[in-house]
């Protein structure tokens, strides 16, 4: 057995042969492998994909935090709003407007209807380039239709105007001695001038009819509740043409506004196209005296009528009240000469008490909506009756006076301010319906007065006087064509201002919320607007009016939308500021320990590269 275990010497000298070479190799490995830029292992991925994971969940997140503070915004339509700008704002809005004259002379005439339109028609653009306005006047392209009757025949300028010759005659039954009744007339050409369709195809007519008459020595120039306007008396041919032109221009055109008048932006109407017309009595001291009135009564019979005649320009709504303990808050003295108090035009400023007199008790007080206020004021005993001194010394007639874009106050003198009259002091009175509908008139002219319009029936031009029929709704139907083709220019130039500003406003401000709300009202002031233009393009001139109120208001109500006004408009940079406290610190040194595990990793892996090849 011992023979079998114990091996042979030759064999044991093969083994003790064998181990001195693999232990000297072994030790020349050792010696060979240098651990600072070798390793024997494969580095691994544990640690690397860790950090990676966490880097990635941040990054996963970014969308969500994204969403989290992201703003909406309705698109709006930028590019329509720039065009509806440059559309009104470089180009003056102009109005299609037809002008027609004519002619009667039983003498005969030295001018054919041919040079007359030609005539007129130079006058009117010499008129034009000084008195007529930039924007809302009529267009000048469209000639003069002239018609002429001489003797027993008519002439015509153009086929279109056609004129009944003899018609001006007709009227004659209605008149002593061939004298002309101005109301009659009006009313005669109304029915004539309708009945030869003086408004198709658009553009509203105007008409002015001179009629020469050698036996009279003065010249009357009539402008009457419509369309038209007349010129009675001895008037040759070329100072005929010049005053068609200055009735064409000054009035049917500019309204009859002169210098210093109410213009520009003066409407009284609300940016939401309202109006509240708020009429006050007030009793400076009801010890003295009380007064009431029966403003139903005046609202059914003189002011529904203006309301409908202006509702093409606004939504007019009218209110009243009676307040008692209101004195004004400037000062009075005695005149001996007129036996009165009197009040300058220098105390106007002061004469509104805004501390006693409270007006504003509407509800749309609060709002939009321009409210214009009526006084009627009735002094005390202390200081009645009570004048308006004019500068010119002159007592005033209507002893009121108006304030632009607030209303207006008449000072209403009962009858118990003089010596003569006796009244019961402690006993409520009422005003009398005549003195109302006078006061109520005083009012008429001021609200037209605060309209641009004049008040007086008369309109002084520089070859002489026209006189201005009035009209039972407060404004004839010319004057209201002045207010529409004036308030459509308004109202679209307010609307392209607003839409354009707060377009810019949105853009600059990449961060503003806004809602589809907004969007939706832009949209529909941009229809309203583009409405607007096809309507005045085609002469439609109330429903022009009311689309450009429309789109004023849509604009009005986009631009002050309770969102606009929000806190939280805030940059991209302030909201890095906000939350770069709260992740930044993490990420960072989340990112930092990825990418010192990925330099680890790759010196790592050179190590292990390195000691396979020098094993190699």
């Amino acid at each position: 057995m011992d023979a079998a275990t114990t091996p042979s010497p030759s064999a044991t000298a093969e083994i003790s042969g064998a181990a001195p070479t693999s232990a000297s190799e072994n030790r020349k490995t050792e010696l060979e492998f240098d651990p600072e830029t070798m390793r024997k292992t494969k580095p691994g991925l544990k640690r690397f994909a860790l950090t990676l994971t966490v880097l990635l969940s941040f990054l996963l997140g970014l969308p969500f935090l994204l969403k989290s503070v992201e703003i909406y915004r309705s698109p709006l339509p930028f590019r329509e709003i720039d065009v509806l700008s440059a559309a009104v704002e470089s180009n003056p809005l102009h109005f299609p407007c037809k002008f027609r004259a004519v002619f009667v002379d039983k003498g005969g005439l030295s001018f054919t209807a041919n040079e007359l339109s030609i005539s007129i028609e130079s006058h009117m653009r010499k008129l034009a380039a000084k008195d007529s306005t930039s924007c809302g006047a009529c267009s000048y392209n469209p000639t003069v239709s002239v018609a002429l009757e001489s003797g027993s025949n008519c002439f015509h300028s153009d086929n279109d105007f056609k004129w009944k010759c003899g018609s001006v005659n007709e009227l004659n039954k209605y008149g002593n001695s061939g004298e002309y009744d101005d109301e009659l007339f009006d009313d005669y050409l109304k029915s004539l001038l309708d009945d030869n369709g003086s408004l198709k195809n658009g553009g509203k007519v105007y008409t002015v009819i001179v009629v020469r008459r050698a036996k009279e020595e003065n010249v009357i120039a009539v402008v009457g509740k419509y369309r038209h306007a007349w010129i009675v008396g001895r008037i040759s041919e070329e100072q005929a043409a010049k005053k068609v032109a200055e009735v064409f221009v000054k009035a049917f055109v500019n309204g009859g506004k002169e210098e210093g008048s109410i213009t520009g932006e003066f409407m009284p109407v609300g940016a939401d196209g309202r109006v509240v017309l708020s009429f006050n009595l007030l009793n400076a001291d009801p010890r003295d005296w009380t007064y009431d009135w029966d403003f139903q009564e005046i609202d059914d019979n003189i002011l529904a009528p203006i309301t409908e005649a202006l509702k093409p320009l606004a939504d007019i709504r009218v209110e009243s009240q009676v307040l008692y303990h209101t004195p004004k808050s400037s000062f009075s003295y005695w005149d001996d000469k007129l036996d009165s108090y009197i009040f300058t035009t220098n105390d106007l400023p002061f004469f509104v008490n805004s501390n006693e007199w409270h007006l504003d008790t509407s509800v749309a007080a609060g709002g939009r909506s321009k409210i214009l206020h009526f006084v009627v004021y009735v002094p005390s005993a202390t200081e009645c009756p009570l004048l308006l001194q004019l500068p010119n010394g002159e007592i005033s007639t209507t002893n009121g006076f108006i304030s632009p874009m607030w209303g207006s106050v008449v000072v209403w003198n009962p009858s118990a301010c003089f010596k003569d009259s006796k009244m019961e002091t402690h006993v409520r009175h009422k005003i009398s319906p005549e003195d109302l509908r006078k006061l109520f008139e005083v009012f008429i002219g001021q609200l037209r007065q605060l309209f641009g319009l004049k008040s007086k029936g008369l309109f002084a031009d520089a070859s002489g006087t026209l006189r201005l029929l009035t009209s039972d709704r407060g404004f004839t139907e010319w004057e209201l064509d002045v207010l529409s083709r004036q308030h459509t220019c308004f109202n679209l130039l307010q609307c392209a201002t607003t839409l354009g500003s707060l377009s810019r406003l949105v853009q600059s401000l990449p961060r503003m919320i806004i809602k589809d709300e907004i969007g939706k009202q832009v949209k529909y002031s941009l229809e309203a607007a583009k409405l607007a233009l096809s309507n005045v393009s085609s002469g439609v001139y109330d429903a022009s009016a009311v689309s450009s109120r429309q789109a004023r208001s849509f604009a009005e109500d986009a631009f002050y939308h309770p969102s606009m006004m929000s806190v939280s408009y805030y940059s991209f940079e302030h909201c890095f500021a906000v939350y770069s406290p709260f992740f930044l610190p993490v990420s960072l040194h989340v990112l930092l320990a990825v990418l010192r595990e990925w330099k680890r990793y790759k010196l790592e892996s050179r190590k292990y590269n390195a000691w396979k090849a020098k094993k190699m």
